[in-house]
Formats: C-alpha cells, sequence, structure tokens
C-alpha cells in the first residue's frame, strides 16, 4: 500500500505544534475552514466545497508528541490514516507526517500528495505565527 509522507522543520515548541493537529480548532487554523469536532465521539469531520466532499477523522491515539486519525468517509480516503510526530531537535521541532494504508497510487493519491505537501507549509506557518489561514475556504481553495 502506498503511503504519503513529509517532513518539515519549524520554529516553535512541540506543544504549540501539536494543538494544530490534535483538534478540530487545530485543523481549521491551517487545513479547512469548515470543521465540526464531536469531542464526545474523538470524530472530526472536515468539509471541502460546499461540503460536497467531508473527511470524517476519527482519533486513533493522541500522545504529546503525536496524533493518529483514522478516515472514517471518502472514496479513497476511508480506511487510510493520518499520523503526525513530533521530534524536538536543538530550539527547533521536526514534524513528520504520513497519510498512510492507501490502496492504489491512482491521479488522486499524487494530487493529495502534492495538496499535503502545501498543507504542512501551512501548518509551519501557523505554529510560527505566520498563518495565512486554512487552506481551503468553505466553498473552495483559500490561498
Amino acid at each position: 500500500m502506498p503511503d504519503i509522507r513529509h517532513s518539515i522543520s519549524i520554529e516553535a515548541s512541540a506543544e504549540k505544534i501539536h494543538s494544530l493537529f490534535a483538534s478540530g480548532r487545530g485543523f481549521a487554523r491551517w487545513w479547512a475552514a469548515d470543521v465540526t469536532e464531536d469531542l464526545s465521539a474523538g470524530t472530526v469531520e472536515l468539509g471541502f466545497f460546499n461540503r460536497a466532499t467531508v473527511y470524517r477523522l476519527k482519533e486513533v491515539r493522541i500522545t504529546p508528541l503525536e496524533a493518529e486519525w483514522l478516515c472514517e468517509t471518502g472514496k479513497e480516503w476511508k480506511d487510510t490514516r493520518l499520523h503526525f510526530r513530533l521530534e524536538p531537535k536543538n530550539g527547533r521541532t521536526v514534524l513528520r507526517f504520513s497519510h498512510a494504508g492507501w490502496q492504489t497510487e491512482s491521479d488522486y493519491f499524487v494530487d493529495c500528495n502534492t495538496t499535503w505537501g502545501g498543507l504542512m507549509f501551512r501548518l509551519k506557518a501557523a505554529a510560527e505565527g505566520k498563518a495565512s489561514g486554512p487552506l481551503f475556504s468553505a466553498n473552495g481553495l483559500a490561498y
């Protein structure tokens, strides 16, 4: 099974970065503007293109240095996993990310790989206080 993998060095503490990928509120700062969170169920829904696409993520594991989410919906995302892991290093923090468990390396997989690369820079900007907001507005790309 193919996996998407990215790594980025961020000038921020692990604690500050962690809040950006461990909750729906964090995702809304760099990923998608349309986010709903059910804390009791441990789920987050992200809506894209006026909710034409909705990804529901289920919390698998959250620790101080990592978070893992199971994708419960999405044609090609269903049953894939998002894994964020932090490594503090010399006053900086390295974020290692994977979107794992894809069934095939389709054109959509390749598109998602490119998008995740851009999202890593959005997350970095948010952590470093240079946030330009989420990549996806409620009805499309925000840029």
